[in-house]
């Protein structure tokens, strides 16, 4: 009784059964308000012989009396008939309300079904409802939309907790055999506890930045963070003075362009992390004595972020998975690479969580160069192909 087919079918039969109730018994009022109710008189008269002789009374009916007695009897038959009319129509308004609403709720016994099918590790199920366009398939589609959005999210969520148990798994390897074979062992050498130490704390040293990345990562893609007015020119310059030391210190110089007023939509905070993961990069594989460049400026509705420097480039097939999470390259740079490998897949989350897109040009052996175009304030560029052509 608490189901919606069960209220649908009362509302309708309802409604039905108080229309007809309504129109009938107005049909009643008026043939009675028109007919006149009184009961039928009798009189008497004398039946005489053609002698003469009485021979008794017999009751004597006038024309209005019959008139009467007939409006009588079709209130009565009219009453009855109605009666039954619409205890038949009431049984009539449940049946055809219980099979309407059935029908109208049909779809949402789909999507109710559906629904139910769907587990947390299988998002695959879609309603796919057909039918006309109407509220319930608009409800169906959206409800397909959301589930692809989760199956995504979830997908990328597996994805990311594979490869980081993955890269975890190495460095506490390593931790776990150093600590067994040499610190834990009273016959290990001074200089093999030494080097054992050091080994053990770059293990630590990469598992801390992979910590970091992944908790930057899951902070972006949490709600709570409000984007306001950004200026990109001072988060350019902000993350110039981060890696300003770093890089004097390699011999390397920061040639900054940069100006101020470049305002677009987004987290400050999280933009500064991207430009600086573009320049970390940059200042540790670049070679010592090179300039790094950093410019910003903006193009057709388009603010863009340059970093280019003068490292050992990437190939074409390099190029297209250096964003992919965890990549390092291959071979002898893959050795000498302590990093996570989550920093441009970063970057790329970051710029594309502004509706911003990352465009990489870069040669083996002549350098790379790293924009980020980020869509300027005021203007309708979110959604839209942002350009493909190099600003510097």
């Amino acid at each position: 009784m608490q189901t919606i087919r069960f209220r649908l079918t009362v509302l309708y039969s309802g409604l039905l059964f108080l229309l007809a109730a309504t129109v009938l018994g107005a049909l009643y009022y008026g043939v009675a308000s028109s007919t006149e109710e009184r009961p039928v008189s009798k009189e008497y008269a004398e039946v005489v012989s053609r002698s003469g002789t009485v021979l008794g009374h017999e009751p004597v009916v006038r024309v209005r009396e019959w008139e009467n007695l007939i409006n009588l009897k079709t209130l009565a038959t009219l009453r009855r008939y109605a009666l039954v009319a619409l205890g038949g129509l009431l049984l009539a308004s449940l049946g055809i309300g219980w099979m309407l609403s059935g029908r109208v709720l049909r779809p949402v016994r789909s999507i109710t079904r559906a629904a139910a099918e769907i587990q947390a590790t299988d998002l695959s199920r879609r309603i796919r409802l057909s039918g006309p366009k109407d509220e319930l398939r608009d409800l169906a589609d959206t409800v397909d939309t959301m589930l692809d959005r989760l199956e995504a999210g979830f997908r990328a969520q597996r994805q990311l907790i594979d490869d980081a148990s993955h890269e975890l798994r190495s460095p506490l390897a390593i931790i776990r055999a150093n600590v067994d074979t040499v610190l834990t062992s009273p016959d290990s050498t001074e200089d093999e506890r030494v080097r054992a130490s050091a080994i053990v704390d770059r293990a630590t040293t990469r598992m801390t930045r992979l910590v970091e990345d992944l908790l930057a990562t899951a902070r972006r893609t949490a709600p709570a963070l409000a984007d306001t007015d950004v200026d990109v020119g001072t988060v350019a310059a902000e993350a110039c003075d981060d890696f300003e030391t770093l890089a004097a210190g390699r011999g390397m110089r920061l040639i900054r362009a940069a100006p101020a007023g470049l305002v677009a939509i987004g987290d400050h905070d999280a933009l500064r992390r991207a430009v600086g993961n573009l320049l970390s990069n940059a200042v540790r594989l670049a070679p010592p004595g090179s300039h790094i460049r950093v410019a910003a400026g903006r193009s057709s509705g388009w603010i863009w972020v340059a970093v280019r420097d003068a490292g050992p480039g990437l190939s074409e097939d390099d190029s297209e998975r250096v964003f992919d999470r965890f990549w390092r390259g291959g071979g002898e740079r893959r050795e000498r690479d302590r990093h996570t490998g989550l920093g441009l897949a970063i970057v790329r989350q970051i710029v594309e969580s502004h509706g911003g897109h990352v465009r990489l040009f870069t040669r083996l052996g002549q350098g790379s160069t790293f924009i980020l175009w980020l869509p300027a304030r005021g203007t309708d560029a979110r959604g839209t192909p942002a350009p493909t052509h190099n600003p510097l």
